[in-house]
């Protein structure tokens, strides 16, 4: 199919986006953009939250993996169930009992203003890495496929996306992005159904024929037994319960959506629907991996990890399925990438500016800040995709999951010692034990084999994070009934 008929195709889908942005954006003001007034619906919410928490590195970098790991991930997608039921009966009825706008006023009340600042800027840090790691894997599939071939640069594909993501959360924020988001993982689950279908029809396998060819060539194995390797499977469901516990449970993007519910029960059940859907899609996400695989040596195709599902969908299949791949794509990225600007500009505005404890700015005033630091975090966003083109890894789930080692760590071990501890800490002393606690992790990483020997660290690596700010807040802490 040509580029142009392939482009036609996106900017209709994007014209989609636009009708739902205006008819849901009206009338909205800073409520509306900050937590959608309160009054989403929890099925909406939850359905939508699955292209959220997916994003177009799952839609590639997952089934791409499957031939070096085979369907190792589900291990860690075991331990975000966990995660999932942790959110839900620990850290909802907290969020909810204090009315939070931004969650990380949990920290303001719990150990002061230095720690609040210092959780919003991780999470700032952690979220503007992460969703611009995202957004670089399809601008740069799109680039490839689509603009390059009009001899458009690879900034200029990266404008494109952002203004396009700018037009449609400018106004409505939250209260816009959970339609959008429940419309996009629709045509994201599509495209992966129908082509896991095609596959199977093209190589005229049934289901349990797919699963014994795909086993023959070692692609089904889940768990990993070997202690030592940075895939056995306890560290794997740990790992995973921790990631989904800090990237959805103490991150802004994601629990602003939560908190947009309008009850406490409402929201439990979006979150508990949503641990037990990803199982589902997962799965499925690995079964299309191992079908790729099995459809890419048929064809003799040699591509590998992020490169081999956009290869075989563009060049290997027929043309309306390459459409199918391209929509699906598209709508995959859009809801990591629109959810999170919002979410960075909402945290920006509450936590770091202070938007709402300034009685001197009118609403109008509010509103104009927003708007200019949404469209200062669009620049950030093209700064760093920008960045990662440089650095170009072949595989940015990979990229993605240690970065959030690093940067969630510290936003672990503030929230845990906070729920899980009465101690007072020396607020001022907060900021320096969340950079020294990356540091020490960092130290370990590199020195694994001289620490450890032959056992490795993997994901794991974010709990060991948490677990070093968490004696660090311990150091500089006191008794609630001693005195200072």
């Amino acid at each position: 199919m040509s580029p142009a008929l392939l482009f036609s195709f996106v900017v209709a889908y994007f014209v989609i986006l636009l009708i739902v942005a205006w008819y849901t954006g009206r009338n909205s003001n800073n409520e509306s953009f900050f937590i959608g007034n309160r009054n989403s619906n929890w099925m909406l919410v939850a359905f939508g939250m699955i292209g959220t928490s997916l994003s177009g590195v799952t839609f590639v970098s997952v089934p791409g993996a499957v031939g070096r790991d085979a369907f190792t991930y589900f291990q860690i997608t075991l331990g975000y169930l966990i995660g999932y039921l942790t959110i839900a009966y620990v850290l909802i009825p907290l969020f909810y009992r204090l009315q939070l706008t931004s969650i990380y006023n949990y920290l303001n009340t719990r150990f002061g203003k230095a720690s609040y600042k210092t959780g919003a800027s991780f999470f700032i840090l952690s979220r503007t890495l992460g969703a611009t790691a995202r957004l670089f894997l399809v601008v740069r599939i799109l680039q490839e496929t689509i603009l390059q071939n009009f001899g458009v640069p690879f900034i200029v594909t990266t404008l494109i996306i952002l203004v396009m993501i700018l037009v449609y959360t400018y106004e409505g924020g939250v209260k816009t992005i959970v339609y959008t988001d429940t419309l996009q993982t629709t045509c994201m689950l599509a495209g992966l159904i129908i082509c896991v279908g095609y596959i199977l029809h093209t190589m005229d396998f049934s289901f349990g024929e797919s699963i014994t060819a795909m086993r023959e060539r070692g692609l089904t194995r889940i768990f990993e037994t070997d202690p030592n390797s940075k895939l056995f499977f306890v560290k794997q469901i740990v790992a995973g319960a921790f990631i989904t516990i800090t990237m959805t449970g103490l991150d802004q993007e994601m629990m602003q959506k939560n908190i947009s519910v309008t009850t406490m029960k409402d929201s439990q059940k979006n979150v508990v629907s949503l641990g037990f859907i990803m199982l589902v899609v997962i799965g499925l996400f690995l079964f299309l991996g191992g079908l790729l695989h099995l459809y890419g040596a048929q064809v003799g195709v040699t591509a590998s990890g992020d490169k081999l599902f956009p290869e075989l969908a563009l060049h290997h299949m027929p043309p309306v399925i390459s459409v199918i791949f391209i929509i699906a794509l598209i709508s995959a990225l859009f809801p990591s990438a629109d959810g999170a600007m919002t979410a960075l500009t909402s945290s920006f505005c509450i936590d770091i500016l202070g938007i709402q404890r300034r009685p001197d700015w009118d609403a109008a005033k509010q509103k104009k800040v927003r708007q200019r630091v949404h469209l200062t975090m669009a620049f950030v966003f093209l700064l760093f995709v920008l960045v990662f083109e440089w650095i170009d890894n072949q595989s940015m789930i990979g990229v993605i999951l240690k970065i959030a080692a690093y940067t969630y760590g510290p936003l672990l071990g503030l929230f845990t010692f906070g729920i899980f501890s009465k101690r007072i800490v020396n607020d001022k002393l907060v900021p320096v034990i969340c950079v020294i606690a990356p540091l020490l992790c960092l130290v370990v990483d590199n020195n694994q084999e001289l620490l450890f020997g032959k056992f490795q660290i993997g994901l794991e690596l974010l709990v060991i994070n948490g677990f070093f700010t968490y004696i660090g807040l311990l150091l500089i802490s006191r008794r609630a009934d001693s005195k200072a």
